[in-house]
């Protein structure tokens, strides 16, 4: 990918995705899991694996993303998981239930600035998307790329 806008994309949601993971791992598990269980929508069992396992799962997209390795998946896993959060956080929003959004860490309520964040984000994700499937369609595959072979015409046999 080599469009400025593609790299400049990139590297701000992997450092995001990064950051995001980092302030999750670094505390335990457990208090991630309070902040996914005030949303009200998973059983306990799948709030926990959710704490344990996201974190690593954004880490390695942010890492993707900034590598520059595999990232068509990665711009499609930072969607999947951008769209995920801000259809949670807006349902909460209009709950009213002044929940932690657990986006960064403990102690960020969903508001009107993280939705906005979280929008904003959830846009780069896409334009990345698009821009990712974009620059593979035009570029042309390997095959296509190698010089086509043609065998020598040689005198019909007599």
């Amino acid at each position: 990918m080599k469009s400025k806008l593609a790299l400049a994309l990139r590297v701000v949601l992997g450092l995001i995705f990064c950051y995001a993971a980092y302030t999750k791992l670094r505390q335990p598990w457990l208090v991630f899991a309070m902040s996914i269980d005030a949303y009200r929508v998973l059983p306990p069992s799948a709030v926990f694996a959710v704490a344990r396992t996201l974190p690593w799962f954004e880490l390695v997209v942010g890492l993707l993303l900034l590598s520059g390795k595999f990232v068509k998946y990665a711009a499609i896993g930072s969607t999947v998981l951008l769209f995920a959060f801000y259809t949670l956080m807006i349902r909460a929003y209009i709950a009213g239930g002044g929940i932690d959004c657990g986006c960064f860490g403990v102690g960020e309520t969903v508001s009107a600035v993280t939705l906005t964040r979280d929008g904003v984000l959830l846009a780069c994700a896409l334009a990345l998307s698009f821009l990712a499937f974009r620059q593979s369609e035009s570029t042309p595959s390997r095959r296509d790329a190698l010089p086509q072979v043609v065998a020598p015409e040689f005198p019909p046999a007599r």
